[in-house]
């Protein structure tokens, strides 16, 4: 296969996967409200197509480098005095060179991360049939923002997605990180995947929660 042909079932393929995780929810699907993640969760990404501007995650002082996962869901705490969020990222692999790239992404470091929300993606709602915008379900914020959130990112998990020969030659050979998490790439394109059980209890897993025998 050539390159350009490579690069044209890449580009497809991530338009397929976004298409689906715009009708998940703003809560990730199996992902239940906790002691340890008391806050707001919002999808910021995928967003509407006709939205300028969506949040995107970033290292500290940096103004070009930015990592914009295909899906992104951010768990915002609800202290103004301690203000975080935690990160749920969905990423498609095409290819397993592509999944090398992505992983490194997200690898464990010693450097910071941020997640940076637009002015204009707090001003809009969430969802098309409620106009309340997005900075009012946000608690750590009293008044309306006139300038980008950015927030240093407590937690992060990730699932990526793989095709099928990938998945299955990755899940007999390799073992993920504690913030990572695999699926076959039929998962995200199905309609109404965030629905299968399967997804649910994959994505539950996630939570921050799910480290703890039991919660006090």
């Amino acid at each position: 296969m050539s390159e350009a042909i490579a690069a044209a079932c890449h580009v497809a393929l991530d338009r397929k996967v976004r298409s689906q995780l715009r009708k998940w929810p703003q809560r990730p699907p199996g992902v239940m409200p906790s002691l340890k993640q008391p806050g707001t969760w919002l999808r910021a990404r995928p967003g509407d197509a006709d939205s300028p501007a969506h949040p995107f995650l970033k290292l500290p002082g940096t103004n070009r480098l930015r990592t914009l996962p295909d899906g992104l869901w951010l768990h915002f705490s609800p202290s103004a005095t301690d203000s975080y969020v935690d990160i749920l990222c969905i990423e498609a692999c095409s290819s397993l060179q592509n999944l090398l790239d992505k992983r490194s992404r997200f690898a464990p470091s010693t450097n910071s991360l941020l997640a940076v929300c637009p002015v204009s993606w707090l001003l809009t709602p969430a969802q098309a049939n409620d106009p309340t915008p997005r900075w009012r379900l946000i608690r750590m914020l009293k008044e309306e923002p006139i300038r980008p959130l950015t927030l240093p990112v407590r937690d992060i998990r990730v699932l990526f997605g793989l095709k099928s020969r990938h998945y299955d030659g990755f899940a007999r050979s390799q073992v993920a990180h504690p913030h990572e998490f695999f699926c076959p790439m039929e998962a995200l394109t199905a309609e109404e995947g965030y629905e299968d059980p399967e997804m649910r209890a994959l994505m539950a897993r996630a939570a921050a929660s799910a480290n703890f025998m039991r919660l006090p």
